[in-house]
């Protein structure tokens, strides 16, 4: 069955960092963009950034600068690497297979204290 199974989120300090995992079964991750969503109860889910299937790279505003996406082809996985994480970040990640209807569980992130 189509998967993407997201991972690393936590508690984390204002100012710190954490990457976040997201791993695709085979034919969502294959030549297809990848992408990093947020939400928060509430709202709106967010844009954040996307790698395309030729490693070309796009941020929002809101994490260009803090943020680095990226994809590692052999281990059918794309990660988020976040710095500079300010309570704002506070959100549930989900990862995206921009060709595919399909949406993780997502993943936790709380920045505070």
């Amino acid at each position: 069955q189509d998967r993407l199974v997201e991972s690393g989120g936590g508690l984390v300090q204002p100012g710190g960092s954490l990457r976040l995992s997201c791993v695709a079964s085979e034919r969502l991750f294959r030549d297809t963009s990848m992408g990093w969503y947020r939400q928060v109860p509430g709202k709106e889910r967010e844009w954040v950034a996307t790698v395309t299937g030729l490693n070309i790279t796009y941020y929002a505003d809101s994490v260009k600068g803090r943020s680095v996406i990226s994809r590692d082809n052999a281990k059918n996985t794309v990660y988020l690497q976040m710095d500079s994480l300010k309570p704002e970040d506070t959100a549930v990640y989900y990862c995206k297979a921009m060709g595919w209807p399909y949406w993780g569980q997502g993943t936790q992130v709380t920045v505070s204290s």
